[in-house]
């Protein structure tokens, strides 16, 4: 009897964890409802880039020139921006292009590297406001990244930040 009662706990066993692999498993298969940060998101077109201006192409073009000779080591590069577009402080240079969109130009290759930023304010006083903050390579420069910032709803909002980059 011993061996009976064994034998259908197993069976119970592998028929819970069957059936719960089988739900888990139609659970994801399931389209999900949308999260409540998607719909706060801003208007469709907001999370592109703009198109590269005459000016940036000249400052990206020219700072690969003058770093020509650099040789292929890891680099690792900050810099602090403030809201407006200026920079307070590391290498790069800074193109603002609109509310939140920033553009931060290297004298080096950028685009296989990895890129890290965070809400800042470059004094030494005070926590940033709230709000979130976005990066990615810069379309068609690849000495360049693209940087947006946006308040806690959502909207684009000129934030001042950080943004670290490595590249191999």
């Amino acid at each position: 009897m011993s061996t009976s009662f064994r034998r259908k706990v197993a069976a119970v066993t592998f028929a819970v964890l069957g059936l719960s692999l089988a739900g888990g498993g139609i659970a994801i298969a399931q389209p999900s409802a949308k999260a409540p940060q998607e719909a706060v998101q801003p208007a469709r077109g907001t999370n592109s880039q703009p198109p590269v201006s005459a000016e940036s192409a000249r400052i990206a073009k020219a700072a690969l020139k003058a770093n020509a000779a650099t040789p292929l080591v890891a680099t690792n590069v900050y810099t602090v921006v403030n809201s407006n577009g200026t920079k307070a402080r590391g290498g790069g240079t800074v193109v603002k292009y609109g509310v939140g969109e920033y553009e931060v130009i290297f004298g080096h290759t950028v685009s296989a590297g990895a890129f890290l930023a965070t809400l800042s304010l470059s004094g030494s006083c005070c926590i940033p406001p709230g709000g979130e903050v976005s990066v990615a390579p810069r379309l068609l420069t690849p000495n360049a990244v693209f940087v947006q910032t946006r308040n806690s709803a959502g909207t684009p909002a000129n934030l001042g930040f950080t943004l670290l980059t490595h590249t191999p």
